[in-house]
């Protein structure tokens, strides 16, 4: 059974950095566009980047835009999500999937394609 495996996660204080990694077996990452997503208690899960198939185009919610790089290592099936400037607003766990592009109205998104594959997730807490 696929599953994604997230980790990296932790405590930090307010401008602190973490990096994130994703992970899966069985799942050749390098066959999908990936997207990593968050949720803070009490919230919806919403999407914080992703990246194409390719590498060659990412995307960032606004709140993250130059604080957050997502990048890929494809030798090791693996997703990166590099956190700079931590604030308590990005409190939540965070979570990668395989997603697929969608363009509407209000611009770019990522839907991730398989729900069955969620993983467990990772922490990331900033303390101000």
């Amino acid at each position: 059974q696929v599953r994604m495996v997230e980790s990296g996660g932790d405590l930090v204080q307010a401008g602190g950095s973490l990096r994130l990694s994703c992970t899966a077996s069985r799942l050749p990452l390098d066959d999908y566009a990936m997207g990593w997503y968050r949720q803070a208690p009490g919230e919806e899960r919403e999407g914080v980047s992703f990246m194409t198939r390719s590498g060659r185009a990412t995307y960032y919610l606004p709140s993250v835009e130059g604080r957050f790089t997502i990048s890929r290592d494809n030798a090791r099936n693996t997703v990166y999500l590099q956190m700079n400037d931590l604030r308590p607003e990005d409190t939540a766990r965070y979570y990668c999937a395989p997603c697929g592009v969608v363009e509407s109205s209000t611009g770019r998104s990522c839907s991730p394609l398989f729900p069955s594959y969620w993983g467990q997730g990772t922490q990331v807490t900033v303390s101000s």
